[in-house]
């Protein structure tokens, strides 16, 4: 999804009354009630969808009160600035590019700036990065729950380090790594003999 507030039509600095009200005004015009035998109908469902996404978005990260998992969605709490808002749009929205440039331009590298890049970072797949930037982040603000539950994702279920043939659980299976590395050795069994 793209940026929700412009899917909506508002700024980010928009008021609830004035966020409700886009909405509004975009679901009775793309309503699919209001295209019914029309060919035009799957366009507007389509948009009708987009527009529930957004302002299901904007209204969650307003509310606050939730928490961010990991490589998921932000289910509420954008308890930050504005800019914190636009960045945890991007991330939503799949956009870690966007959510980067958004970073660089903040005015600060404070506890949420930290929060947010550890969140891109574990978008990326850079663990080790993400679980440091989480950490700095409750190192800054230790009473932000957001912040420590994101610590402790990492710190027990992130697995941002695995050593291999180590803490292995039966039946878990295996990854792709290890038949990459399976597959490699008898490579070499089989060239030297």
């Amino acid at each position: 999804m793209s940026d929700p507030y412009s899917v909506l039509g508002v700024s980010s600095g928009a008021s609830d009354e004035d966020v409700k009200k886009a909405y509004r005004e975009l679901a009775r015009k793309y309503h699919p009630d209001n295209y019914h035998d029309n060919p035009l109908s799957d366009l507007a469902q389509e948009k009708m969808k987009e527009i529930n996404e957004a302002y299901n978005s904007v209204m969650r990260m307003r509310e606050g009160g939730g928490n961010y998992r990991p490589g998921g969605a932000y289910s509420g709490a954008a308890t930050g600035s504005a800019e914190g808002v636009r960045v945890r749009s991007a991330i939503n929205s799949g956009d870690v590019r966007l959510a980067e440039e958004l970073l660089r331009a903040f005015s600060s590298r404070n506890a949420e700036w930290n929060f947010l890049m550890g969140s891109v970072c574990y978008r990326k797949g850079w663990l080790d990065d993400a679980l440091g930037y989480y950490q700095t982040a409750v190192n800054m603000e230790p009473n932000n729950s957001e912040y420590r539950q994101a610590l402790a994702f990492m710190s027990q279920s992130g697995q941002p380090y695995r050593q291999y043939g180590h803490g292995a659980v039966a039946n878990q299976g295996c990854d792709a790594c290890d038949i990459c590395s399976a597959l490699l050795c008898m490579n070499m069994c089989c060239r030297c003999s």
